[in-house]
């Protein structure tokens, strides 16, 4: 029977690429199946043998693990080239949009928090 073994939702088309290559190399029988024409189904890759479930698993795992070492250190060599801004530079140069989105979490959460309050001050 088979076996999920990797959803395919919001994954770059390159890492699908990656893994689909490492599984057809690694020798394990697989198949895809798509989310479908409104989006209802399982976009996702499966495993015929489920015996080899764990062992096409520490392949995915081992290649993620190295995908976000490798993702991680572009974004700090982008971060250095000064092509990609850290939280803090981009709230520096954007302080009225931190300004706005501290504002609306300040109110969501005093909404959220109003029905508590006024239940202790009775």
């Amino acid at each position: 029977m088979a076996a999920l073994l990797f959803r395919l939702a919001q994954v770059p088309e390159d890492e699908h690429q990656d893994i689909r290559q490492l599984l057809d190399e690694g020798g394990f029988d697989i198949y895809e199946t798509s989310a479908g024409l409104f989006g209802l189904g399982v976009a996702a890759i499966w495993l015929r043998d489920r015996d080899q479930l764990s062992q096409a698993q520490a392949v995915i795992d081992d290649y993620q693990k190295q995908r976000a070492k490798q993702m991680q250190a572009d974004y700090q060599a982008r971060v250095a080239s000064g092509e990609e801004a850290s939280f803090w530079e981009y709230s520096i140069h954007h302080p009225f949009r931190l300004l706005g989105v501290i504002a609306v979490v300040a109110l969501v959460l005093a909404v959220m928090l109003l029905p508590f309050w006024k239940t202790l001050h009775l």
